[in-house]
């Protein structure tokens, strides 16, 4: 068991999930399931949870039986050594100098919508949020969770608010019959879809600091699992029934559109600062799980000052070094106008290599049905990164790359 505190409650880690999961996805894929399956999307996010329920089951089994800072890399050290272990740790902090920015740059997005900044003002209002996650960092996992747990309940509460004062019943709810469904607009959702469930591998990170990681861990996923689907859902139905999609409308300003189409413009403000606190609840659990990350990777060094704790118990210096990381990737990408779009693409596919090296240490780590869904994932991993195509060569690359240069460490203390 690591050394951090053990302060984390089913409620608390139900929040982390959820708010993980949703973050951006809440406001843009809805919209863009809806233009490339149209009605056919309601059944899309059902066969999605279907899909993802084996790979959430070995990470919650994993996640129970050997809770730990170190995720995913833990795992993969625990089935096949400690070079793949530092090599799996690596690759997922590869991710960010590119995936971090972007979802910064996102998340500021709805401050340009409600104040119309630009430019230098939405660069400060990057740094300014980089600020409150090393604030709401420096004061423990607990914290995180709480405003995260906040942040779940005012999605939920903003999307039955609009199904309320949209007059939606599940009697006029789309739903296309079974038979009449569309299999290549569905395949096509779920390519789309899919992104809304990276989340798991940073939720891992938070397992040894549950109270009661063997009880709670799992149930937090599988709970967190099942409301983001439903919120999902629910938006999808909402994006259908006002028809607030198309190639012409920004994916993420759907749910904006139909508050003001409710409530008038005024009330754009809610919808905006909703957003923000999405994306942002999303971008600082990944940020925690990164400096989480960082300290277990720094124990072979015991005396080295990242893998040391606070007098909190926090890894407060891997912090630090995470969030330096990414405000320097924010300055460069600003003062060179770098374009995001195509390179998250290619930080997709590291994710889906990360999810697969998992679904492999399941196999080794675990028995029974649980091996024969670890099998299953592996196998959903592998067709993933198939759809991804080439770009899944930059994934492939930097794993092999990683695995040829990385120093060799005689010893590795995961904690």
């Amino acid at each position: 068991m690591s050394g951090l505190k053990q302060e984390l409650g089913l409620a608390q880690g139900v929040g982390l999930l959820s708010t993980s999961l949703l973050g951006t996805g809440v406001f843009a894929v809805p919209a863009l399931g809806a233009l490339v399956a149209g009605d056919t999307s309601l059944w899309a996010w059902p066969a999605l949870i279907l899909l993802v329920f084996p790979i959430a089951i070995v990470f919650a089994v994993l996640g129970r039986h050997f809770p730990s800072a170190g995720g995913v890399a833990h795992f993969v050290g625990m089935a096949f050594g400690p070079r793949l272990e530092r090599v799996t740790g690596w690759l997922f902090l590869s991710v960010i100098p590119v995936g971090l920015p972007a979802a910064l740059h996102i998340a500021t997005g709805f401050s340009q919508a409600l104040f119309g900044w630009h430019n230098e003002q939405l660069l400060l209002a990057e740094l300014g949020t980089l600020g409150i996650i090393w604030w709401v960092g420096s004061r423990g996992a607990s914290t995180s969770a709480n405003l995260q747990t906040l942040v779940a309940a005012l999605i939920v509460a903003l999307i039955a608010v609009l199904w309320w004062a949209g007059n939606i019943t599940f009697s006029s709810i789309p739903f296309p019959p079974v038979t009449r469904v569309d299999h290549s607009q569905l395949f096509a959702a779920l390519s789309v879809m899919f992104w809304c469930f990276v989340g798991l591998e940073a939720f891992a990170h938070m397992a040894s600091e549950f109270k009661q990681p063997e009880r709670d861990f799992p149930r937090a996923l599988m709970i967190g699992l099942l409301l983001s689907g439903a919120v999902y859902w629910a938006c999808t139905v909402l994006v259908l029934h006002f028809h607030a999609f198309g190639a012409d409308k920004a994916a993420a300003a759907s749910l904006p559109s139909i508050v003001v189409t409710l409530f008038g413009v005024k009330a754009l403000w809610v919808a905006s600062v909703i957003g923000f606190l999405a994306c942002f609840a999303s971008l600082n659990i990944y940020i925690q799980s990164f400096a989480r990350l960082v300290w277990t990777q720094a124990q072979y060094r015991p005396n080295s000052r990242l893998a040391q704790l606070s007098p909190r118990r926090i890894p407060l210096n891997a912090l630090n070094m995470v969030l330096s990381c990414c405000m320097l990737s924010t300055l460069c990408i600003y003062a060179l106008n770098i374009n995001l779009e195509g390179l998250i693409i290619y930080a997709n596919g590291i994710f889906i290599m990360i999810y697969l090296l998992c679904m492999l240490a399941g196999c080794r780590l675990l028995k029974g049905r649980f091996r024969v869904l670890a099998m299953f994932g592996g196998v959903l991993c592998l067709l993933l990164l198939a759809i991804v195509g080439l770009k899944s060569l930059y994934a492939i690359i930097m794993l092999a790359a990683l695995w040829l240069f990385l120093p060799k460490r005689e010893t590795v203390f995961t904690q």
